[in-house]
């Protein structure tokens, strides 16, 4: 058999050389999404904070890994008006990583959840409860807040919602 006039199928070729024969941008797209998955929560830090409290703050905050600088000072200060810091808590964002109440029971074992801009049914508590309400809930003392960004500033509007954070903070923690 002459070997110059051996010919393989194209679907066998495509097969043999899948990886490099031809590179098209549809090859490119795929090879991202399969080349670099993004780790399980369980396979990387996927939360900010030490949690030594078993205190999980849950944030709702578009491009940012964990919390922009301003959530992050705000938060910061209010930790440590109540005589907290980042060591005691776990900040997740919730675009980053959609957990759901089971988990973060399993994973973090929070006694206290805050969650800033997420909802109950979001991170699929059997509930819902207003803004500002702190509800005990299978050994954990749950509050729903607003976005952080509400209360970032010094408009009367932020104010108000700081004050509101701040009665609930000191009942939950006893400060």
């Amino acid at each position: 058999m002459n070997e110059e006039n051996t010919r393989l199928p194209d679907f066998l070729l495509a097969d043999l050389y899948k990886n490099s024969l031809v590179i098209t941008q549809d090859a490119l797209e795929t090879e991202r999404k399969v080349s670099r998955p993004e780790a399980p929560a369980s396979e990387r830090q996927w939360f900010l904070g030490s949690n030594l409290r078993k205190i999980t703050l849950l944030v709702s905050e578009k491009e940012a890994v964990y919390l922009q600088d301003d959530s992050l000072q705000f938060l910061s200060a209010i930790l440590g008006a109540c005589k907290l810091n980042l060591g005691d808590v776990a900040i997740v964002n919730y675009q980053n990583d959609p957990v759901s109440y089971p988990l973060l029971k399993e994973k973090l074992q929070p006694a206290f959840l805050l969650l800033f801009g997420v909802t109950a049914a979001q991170v699929a508590l059997p509930f819902t409860i207003p803004h500002y309400q702190v509800q005990k809930y299978d050994n954990c003392q749950i509050l729903l807040a607003p976005p952080l960004d509400q209360m970032l500033g010094t408009s009367q509007e932020a104010k108000l919602e700081k004050s509101k954070l701040w009665l609930c903070l000191k009942k939950m923690f006893n400060v």
